[in-house]
């Protein structure tokens, strides 16, 4: 079993040694993360410049590999000339903070796993509900117990890819895990303008707003209720059930 993890908060990010530490013994791990934060950088590729790749020497992250790119830039580099091997699995996180509902649109840490299932590997995106990184290891435990469940179950023919959002709880090995579909969130809140020291306008994006859909069966409901979130994603966009109506009413055939 060979074992590409990536994350987006960074290769010093303290969730992405736990999860390397948490996958240990399952076979051979390869790590490969950005440089510096990159979340909310979604599936972004870097194009406009070359990417430099470098393994990482010191602390607990010696060996691992670094790009100074974004989370997609990794996974994607790795698949496509870095490593000699390709990967039977692709694992992201853990992230510092939650993945739910539109979340996943943005998350660095989804595009990372869903990278790897774009290249046809299975993958799993996982994320802390809270962030400031409390009970972390039992993060790591859950995270290795969802891994460990879902390769003694007999391999689909095709890739799949999972988001996994834990809560920040030190009882989080022993919450009941939910099968989920995503939530939706109201709009973002307003962005915070601010005047820089030469006297210019600046902009920081706002906070995600509340959770908008979040009923019973949703990613947000579940953490809510002290379960860990599992939801099946995919990446087809297509709105199938539309398809005929759009058909009709700009006169094409089908």
């Amino acid at each position: 079993m060979r074992i590409l993890i990536a994350n987006d908060d960074g290769y010093l990010a303290p969730g992405l040694a736990t999860l390397v530490e948490a996958m240990q013994g399952l076979g051979e791990i390869t790590v490969i993360a950005p440089e510096q934060n990159a979340s909310g950088t979604s599936n972004a590729l870097t194009l406009n410049r070359p990417l430099s790749v470098f393994e990482a020497q010191g602390g607990t992250q010696r060996g691992f590999l670094v790009v100074n790119g974004t989370p997609s830039d990794c996974v994607h580099v790795a698949l496509t000339g870095v490593l000699p091997q390709r990967p039977d699995l692709v694992l992201s996180g853990i992230n510092q903070g939650a993945n739910m509902g539109d979340d996943t649109l943005y998350s660095g840490t989804v595009a990372a796993a869903m990278e790897g299932y774009l290249f046809g590997i299975p993958a799993i995106a996982f994320s802390q509900v809270d962030k400031g990184w409390t009970h972390l290891a039992q993060a790591g435990r859950v995270a290795r117990a969802v891994v460990e469940q879902v390769l003694a179950e007999p391999r689909p023919a095709a890739p799949w890819l999972l988001n996994v959002n834990i809560p920040n709880r030190p009882d989080a090995e022993r919450l009941l895990r939910r099968v989920t579909r995503l939530g939706r969130r109201h709009a973002s809140e307003p962005v915070v303008s601010q005047v820089n020291p030469r006297g210019e306008k600046i902009y920081w994006i706002g906070p995600a707003g509340d959770a908008r859909e979040a009923g019973e069966g949703t990613d947000f409901h579940a953490t809510a209720q002290g379960c860990v979130s599992i939801t099946p994603l995919q990446v087809d966009l297509t709105e199938h059930a539309a398809l005929g109506a759009w058909r009709d009413r700009l006169g094409f055939s089908a």
